[in-house]
């Protein structure tokens, strides 16, 4: 009977833990950072499901531009999530980093989305974007 007792504890922790990943609020964590060495940052991305951090240039306007670069995310928290910028960002450039689902494209894993498309696209609960906006250093 102990046993039975610890499985049944330690499956529903374990299902408690899933069960909050998948239900945690999406929020980007991030600051305004040096990209000289071709990289972006967020501290910290809470994800409902598997997607992506895709990062678009903005300006003043606030409005999501050109995709320069993207990173996977895991379904929960992801701590310290770095993007490979595939194209140069200059200091004084802001930057949005924006979290996107892994969903409607052909594949899983690979990253499909192309401004204004809906393959990949980005994660709009209660219709509003998740993302913050960081400035290059």
């Amino acid at each position: 009977m102990k046993y039975v007792t610890s499985s049944i504890i330690a499956l529903t922790l374990s299902a408690g833990v899933a069960f909050a990943a998948a239900h945690a609020t999406p929020m980007v964590e991030a600051a305004d950072q040096d990209v000289s060495n071709g990289v972006v940052s967020a501290e910290k991305v809470v994800a409902g499901e598997n997607g992506w951090l895709v990062v678009h240039r903005t300006d003043a306007d606030m409005k999501p531009g050109p995709v320069v670069g993207y990173a996977p995310l895991r379904s929960g928290e992801n701590m310290d999530v770095a993007a490979i910028l595939q194209e140069e960002v200059k200091s004084g450039e802001m930057l949005m980093l924006m979290v996107h689902a892994e969903q409607g494209g052909m594949k899983t894993g690979v990253f499909e989305y192309t401004l204004g498309a809906t393959e990949d696209g980005p994660i709009k609960p209660d219709g509003n974007l998740v993302m913050k906006v960081v400035t290059a250093k």
